[in-house]
């Protein structure tokens, strides 16, 4: 059977939202939208009706492509001032053999004892089990044992953060199915079964705001917001040349390099200044722009990272849509050495970093609902039936012909 679920991130510069199939084991995207996003701040909702026309706007655009009408998405919340607190209990349980709802009981319990009144939980993020205070493994269903104690990480974020994203939802009458943070949505997208033995960082630069989020063995432990992203480039891109932001951001995305190394001294660009002069940019000297903005940005996110913790990182994955920029391997070898890397989404149709949270929000849930033992879709099965037939408007790439590898279940399967 298919299962079709929808994903959306509200970000500062853009509101993305894609629709994934999971068919015999491979999510399959159906269709994928980025729309300029209006009321959102340094990741935050500010004028509310502003944000509900975005997410309308790309509502509207992806229920075109397939033809029904989105009616749940799970959906990213802000990261401010998240928190993350190791939570354990035990349980006896009520069968022969361990179950999804033994391990659902442990969780219940753990989280009641930990929540404080102004947080809203989030998610929790399994670390170990002990079946009868001996044996350690991550995966005890199907095992007998006379009680089972369980570790988890939960996640918590002030309620604002999530009430402010559900009521603009809401409000559009879509039902909020789920939410999660982009720390756990980042390292869904990217881990394998190297980062789940290392402790490694993942940067995020958005366009107002870099997350720095430290996970150890794909667990998230700690997250920092950096206030600075991709708008601070394009602001020193138009101060420099007094041009316009928009026409700022059209030379960092199609003609800048992240990097001098391979910028052409003698390759030139020509636009408009504001006041409506012609000017020629040679592409060394905006890619020394860009270069020195972002070598800016990662000193403020080394000492973030060693503000997070004294042990030695063994990876680091940048991602975003600032990530996308050409050359900027040769920025993040400069600055963090072999152990840093460009993220890549590896589901055929999406792979630009701006789409990793929400792509990666999609493979957290299906995780969640293998570890709840649960079978849900966000279609029915009439609905599901007319999406998998891709309609005549919708280009190849989006369509729902394409594979993509589901990388990554809770317990490394």
């Amino acid at each position: 059977m298919k299962h079709v679920y929808a994903s959306i991130d509200l970000g500062s510069d853009t509101i993305k939202l894609a629709v994934c199939e999971l068919y015999l084991g491979h999510l399959n995207l159906l269709a994928a939208v980025s729309m300029p996003s209006e009321g959102i701040k340094r990741g935050l909702i500010v004028d509310p009706e502003l944000a509900k026309k975005s997410i309308s706007k790309a509502l509207n655009e992806v229920q075109d492509m397939l033809g029904v009408k989105i009616e749940k998405v799970i959906a990213t919340v802000p990261s401010h001032n998240v928190d993350y607190k190791i939570i354990k209990a035990t349980v006896q349980p009520e069968g022969d053999l361990i179950t999804n709802k033994d391990i659902m009981n442990i969780y219940k319990a753990g989280i009641k004892q930990n929540i404080l009144p102004n947080e809203e939980f989030v998610t929790a993020v399994p670390i170990d089990f002990r079946i009868n205070e001996k044996t350690i493994m991550k995966d005890p269903k199907g095992f007998p044992g006379k009680s089972l104690l369980g570790r988890a990480m939960m996640i918590t974020t002030p309620k604002k953060n999530v009430y402010s994203v559900a009521s603009v939802i809401e409000s559009l009458g879509v039902e909020l199915a789920d939410i999660s943070v982009g720390s756990e949505c980042d390292i869904s997208c990217f881990r394998n079964e190297e980062i789940d033995k290392r402790i490694g960082v993942v940067i995020n630069i958005g366009a107002e705001i870099t997350s720095v989020s430290l996970y150890s063995k794909s667990i998230p432990v700690r997250t920092k917001i950096i206030g600075a992203g991709g708008k601070d480039v394009d602001e020193e891109i138009a101060y420099t040349y007094h041009i316009s932001l928009k026409n700022a951001r059209r030379v960092k995305e199609t003609f800048a390099l992240a990097h001098v190394h391979n910028a052409g001294a003698n390759d030139v660009y020509e636009t408009l200044d504001v006041n409506g002069k012609t000017i020629q940019i040679r592409q060394k000297d905006v890619s020394e722009i860009v270069s020195s903005r972002l070598n800016e940005m990662f000193e403020l996110i080394k000492n973030e990272i060693n503000s997070l913790t004294n042990k030695p990182i063994q990876y680091i994955i940048v991602t975003g849509g600032m990530s996308n920029m050409l050359d900027i391997e040769y920025c993040l070898r400069e600055n963090f050495g072999s152990i840093a890397s460009k993220g890549k989404v590896k589901l055929i149709g999406v792979r630009n970093n701006k789409y990793s949270t929400v792509i990666g929000n999609i493979i957290y849930f299906l995780n969640t609902l293998k570890l709840k033992g649960l079978d849900y879709s966000m279609l029915s099965e009439d609905e599901m039936d007319r999406v998998s037939s891709p309609a005549s408007n919708i280009p190849d790439s989006v369509n729902g012909t394409m594979l993509g590898k589901l990388f990554g279940y809770f317990f490394g399967e």
